[in-house]
């Protein structure tokens, strides 16, 4: 094994994203006609990214993006007031941090995400990442994921999206052109947005696999809806949608109906352990009670694939030249694969064939995927 040299320091951008599982029990008449699911059942929003972006082209996520400093100015004060304010907002008690990738200590990761005549944060980080999420839902997709200011305490059920007021669209170009308008739409729609019902996932950043490539260090929100909202492409990052239930996007994967790139695979996948939307929500509360985990995967270039080592997995190593670096070996894969016992591991055959092997337990009381392996006649 050798490391394959990328010199050079990548600059870091903070993002986030939120993970739409809604129920389909009784879907709304804005729901598209799919198949009925398992009692219980839910699907995920997936968004197709439009093929002339710079990132990702073409390539089916979940909505979310860039953090901007609009969404941690001090004017969402006044808007949370007087229901809601520091330190937590009426979320739950902050878990332990992360531990950071050696070599890039938060200090540094936030500083890499701000421009350098950005006023002081107002709202800590976990708040300022939700409103970003909800923001890029909005911008991305025209879901509002808002709660009226006045509203009670939200009970410990699936939320459910504010219907679209009229205008909608014009106001979402503003927001597109500039995104501290969001907070002018939620003051004119007297609502704030629903920070409470996006709840800890954990988080993944941008391996090294080409030098100069974009970097993000992005926090993953779970949000569980009662029912799908209306989904409404912007036509401009997002040129096409559809509702998956974890084994329908698996599917759609295999068939390169659409394209998932690795965490995003690897996030369905995981959501494939929950057989309906209750559990899920039910493990949301209960939640990661113990910290939250954020990966940095290890590329890892063989004879005929490229891995994405994770922690736990023995061969990653937490060692700040894997900042920038990749592993290498001339090996091919399938005999990496008989000398290796303890796996937390992404195999990449090619663009629509991925493997996880998963032989750990998980932290936090979190939920790993079970081992998934392609069958051999997709290769």
């Amino acid at each position: 094994m050798s490391g394959s040299l990328r010199p050079g320091a990548s600059g870091w951008r903070r993002a986030a994203t939120v993970v739409l599982a809604a129920g389909w029990t009784r879907p709304s008449p804005a729901a598209p006609p799919l198949p009925p699911l398992p009692a219980g059942g839910f699907r995920l929003l997936l968004l197709q990214r439009c093929q002339a972006q710079g990132f990702l082209p073409g390539a089916y996520v979940f909505p979310g993006g860039v953090q901007d400093a609009a969404d941690r100015s001090a004017d969402w004060l006044r808007l949370f007031a007087p229901h809601h304010g520091p330190p937590r907002f009426g979320l739950r008690p902050a878990r332990p941090p992360p531990r950071p990738f050696p070599g890039l200590p938060d200090a540094d990761r936030a500083a890499a995400t701000q421009p350098d005549d950005a006023a002081p944060a107002a709202l800590p980080d976990d708040v300022a990442a939700r409103v970003c999420a909800v923001r890029e839902a909005f911008e991305e997709a025209g879901v509002l994921l808002l709660r009226p200011r006045g509203a009670p305490p939200a009970a410990p059920e699936p939320a459910r999206a504010l219907p679209p007021p009229p205008g909608l669209d014009a106001w979402r170009e503003r927001v597109r052109r500039d995104p501290r308008l969001f907070l002018s739409l939620c003051e004119q729609l007297d609502c704030t947005p629903d920070i409470w019902a996006l709840h800890d996932w954990g988080g993944w950043l941008t391996p090294s696999t080409r030098a100069g490539g974009r970097r993000f260090d992005t926090s993953f929100f779970m949000c569980c809806l009662s029912e799908p909202p209306p989904v409404r492409p912007d036509g401009s990052e997002v040129v096409r949608c559809q509702w998956s239930s974890p084994s329908e996007a698996t599917e759609s994967f295999m068939k390169k109906e659409i394209w998932l790139v690795p965490p995003q695979f690897y996030e369905i996948r995981r959501l494939a352990n929950f057989t309906s939307l209750a559990d899920l929500h039910k493990f949301c509360l209960d939640g990661t009670s113990e910290g939250i985990e954020k990966w940095m995967p290890i590329t890892f270039l063989t004879a005929n694939a490229m891995v994405q080592l994770l922690p736990g997995d023995e061969l990653y190593s937490e060692d700040s030249e894997y900042l920038e670096n990749v592993m290498s070996s001339g090996k091919k894969i399938e005999d990496i694969m008989k000398e290796s016992k303890t796996l937390h591991r992404l195999v990449l055959y090619s663009h629509h064939v991925f493997d996880i092997h998963v032989t750990i337990q998980s932290k936090h009381k979190h939920i790993y995927p079970k081992t998934y392996i392609i069958s051999k006649s997709h290769l």
